[in-house]
């Protein structure tokens, strides 16, 4: 995960767009919660069967975020939703 943002090899869902920006984060701030951060839960989807993971880590203020995210099978990071811990 932390490459695939390294390199910008990411897309970020409409409702994770629209969550961090009713917490106040920044794309910045996603970026590195997901650099800095560690996998706290991993989930199967039930419809799909698709592994997600939820990955908490440090924003560039003071809060903590908890960002779920999932591989596509084009092999970029989807990131699905945001959001304060």
């Amino acid at each position: 995960m932390r490459q695939k943002v390294r390199e910008r090899q990411y897309v970020m869902t409409y409702h994770a767009r629209k969550e961090m920006n009713e917490d106040d984060f920044t794309i910045y701030d996603i970026e590195r919660g997901i650099l800095t951060g560690e996998i706290v839960e991993r989930q199967r989807d039930r419809e799909s069967g698709e592994w997600k993971y939820c990955v908490r880590g440090e924003t560039f203020g003071t809060k903590e975020v908890e960002v779920v995210t999932k591989l596509s099978p084009t092999g970029k990071l989807v990131i699905l939703t945001v959001y304060v811990p």
